[in-house]
């Protein structure tokens, strides 16, 4: 395993850096591409809403949903919070050494990879977190095959988002997954042995598909180590050092999943069917948004070393300008026509209106909170994972409370799943509020 190189502390320069405009530029190409990566994920999408509501129906969807959110949140952690962290691991242990680069890529890779079989043989032993609702099929378990590949494909996208390769983000997650997600879903549905966990095999096919797109342009890029070997006491320095990113990125995403979690518990299967529909068209904004976090974290890694705070501030305030834009027209695109939105997906999916309403102004409402964190990881982390704790513990209580409110006074799914968005609505603002205001006294 390598060793870090220490960072220079004389390396100071004044706010006014030359390499500020550069740095923008950057971001301003990232965010194009993101762009053109969000439209193309838009259209990418339907497919698969289309398919799974109308072919396998709210409650296959549900039951679907209330499996991946384990999935997910395991495999996020199992990747050590390299999304964000491994732009700093690069930019303080390895300076300008390319070959130094690459081993500490490998370094997390094998990390998580190690991590990932450990979580996944848990999940086999002990399924029954993941499937609240039951399984559509016995071979629904093979989600936990996805964790890995999960884990080591972020990893990946992120050492190319470090030399700037957005494109390679695009491809995997944009255009590859959703593709195969959704032709997957139709092929299995018709095949009669796998129709029942169709929706389970696509999503390990999609995950695996990204797996092989990331894979290929990172051995080009990065190549394969020389002089690499592991060292388990370097392995758990490493993973001690990342614990407050990768509880940043679990909650930050967590709160995207407790919502389904809760709802799987105290609600039936149809209701959270509906509230998947709803998140996966309001979550697109999200996404655009997340895609950031890779071009942004090599230009403010960059600039912490060199202590250019004020160009971080000006990056902070660029990227928020544009993410809270687009949302904001995005959300208006699809929250005006909303009945109509969530009708493709069937009559039983217009209840969830209410719900996509509040999810999308949640994004909104998210945005600066997850610009201000893209930063806080780094300068304040403790005091970041500290906030993120308190607004998701939060979120868990407001949802229950509302859902069992919805259900004492009688009110159907689509009620349970707008309650669940309201007090996702709450918490986003709220820590919004709290990070942006943290931020700027720290800058």
């Amino acid at each position: 395993m390598s060793q870090p190189v220490a960072p220079d502390p004389s390396a100071r320069v004044p706010s006014a850096s030359p390499d500020n405009t550069d740095d923008l530029a950057a971001l301003a190409k990232g965010g194009r591409t993101n762009t053109m990566g969000f439209a193309i994920r838009l259209v990418a999408r339907i497919p698969f809403l289309v398919i799974a509501t109308r072919l396998y129906g709210a409650e296959s969807l549900g039951r679907f949903a209330s499996a991946l959110v384990l999935i997910e949140i395991i495999a996020l952690i199992c990747s050590l919070g390299e999304k964000r962290g491994l732009a700093q691991r690069l930019s303080v242990g390895a300076g300008d050494n390319r070959a130094g680069e690459t081993n500490l890529v490998y370094d997390g890779i094998a990390l998580a990879l190690a991590y990932s079989v450990v979580a996944a043989l848990l999940l086999l032993a002990f399924p029954e977190p993941m499937f609240p609702n039951g399984m559509n099929s016995p071979l629904d378990i093979w989600l936990i095959a996805a964790i890995p590949a999960f884990a080591v494909t972020e990893i990946l996208l992120a050492a190319q988002a470090y030399r700037f390769d957005i494109a390679t983000t695009v491809r995997a997650r944009a255009i590859v997954e959703p593709w195969t997600i959704s032709i997957g879903a139709g092929v299995f549905f018709f095949i009669p042995a796998t129709r029942d966990a169709g929706l389970a095999l696509a999503f390990i096919a999609s995950i695996y598909a990204g797996l092989l797109t990331a894979l290929w342009p990172f051995l080009r890029s990065y190549g394969l180590p020389k002089g690499w070997h592991l060292q388990g006491r370097a392995m758990l320095a490493m993973s001690s050092r990342a614990f407050p990113l990768v509880g940043a990125d679990a909650i930050e995403r967590g709160t995207r999943l407790l919502d389904i979690f809760i709802l799987g518990l105290f609600a039936p299967p149809s209701a959270v069917g509906i509230y998947y529909a709803a998140q996966q068209i309001a979550s697109l904004p999200q996404k655009l948004k997340t895609s950031f976090e890779p071009i942004l974290s090599p230009v403010i890694t960059k600039n912490l070393r060199i202590g250019n705070m004020g160009a971080i501030a000006a990056q902070v305030r660029q990227v928020g300008f544009w993410i809270i834009a687009v949302q904001l027209g995005i959300a208006l695109v699809l929250g005006v026509p909303g009945e109509a939105v969530m009708g493709l997906w069937g009559p039983d999916y217009v209840a969830g209106t209410a719900a996509l309403s509040l999810l999308l102004a949640a994004e909104v409402a998210a945005s600066m909170a997850v610009v201000s964190e893209s930063v806080l990881v780094y300068i304040a982390r403790k005091r970041n994972l500290a906030i993120s704790v308190g607004i998701i513990a939060l979120q868990a209580a407001l949802t229950i409370v509302l859902i069992q409110l919805a259900g004492r006074y009688g009110l159907g799914a689509g009620y349970q799943a707008a309650s669940a968005a309201g007090a996702l609505l709450i918490a986003l603002a709220l820590s919004s509020l709290i990070k942006a205001l943290m931020l700027k006294h720290l800058l």
